[in-house]
């Protein structure tokens, strides 16, 4: 069974909440406003006349009012919304580092697999199960945090 979760206010200029859904009493209540609306409910004009997205997503870099997403994305309180991965992860106490693309092998966790399995690798061969998860167990724990760290920062 699905639920249907909307999406939080944001805020205008002045820091006053906008609802993105149509209030109770509307003929639309509870259905997203759209962006065309969203728009001109801030200011913009005549938003209905413009396309809602350029094809493929592919807006010029430069020409600003090309279409209401990349008006609304351009948005300051748009820009900055948090994730719902980062919001999860912070009430959990953690903080989410979004790195930029990169080569696999450059990335800390294949360093981190990279020396576990060395450390696996050391360990007596067994054809038992219980020996080998105790062994990848053992080999996870104990790579260095040091090392883990260390790998941020060479990719950072």
């Amino acid at each position: 069974m699905k639920v249907k979760i909307q999406m939080c206010p944001v805020r205008f200029a002045d820091g006053t909440p906008q609802e993105l859904y149509f209030p109770d009493g509307h003929d639309r209540a509870g259905i997203f406003k759209g962006m065309a609306v969203i728009l001109e409910e801030r200011g913009f004009r005549d938003m209905s006349k413009v396309r809602a997205e350029c094809p493929g997503f592919k807006c010029k870099p430069e020409v600003i009012n090309c279409c209401c997403r990349h008006i609304l994305y351009n948005q300051p309180d748009f820009v900055d919304v948090e994730s719902l991965l980062e919001s999860a992860c912070k009430s959990h106490g953690f903080q989410v580092l979004f790195l930029p693309k990169f080569h696999c092998e450059l990335n800390f966790i294949e360093q981190c697999w990279g020396h576990a399995k060395r450390l696996y690798w050391m360990k007596p061969p067994s054809s038992k199960e219980e020996d080998l998860q105790a062994n990848v167990l053992a080999s996870l724990k104990a790579i260095p945090l040091v090392t883990m760290r260390w790998c941020v920062l060479l990719v950072s």
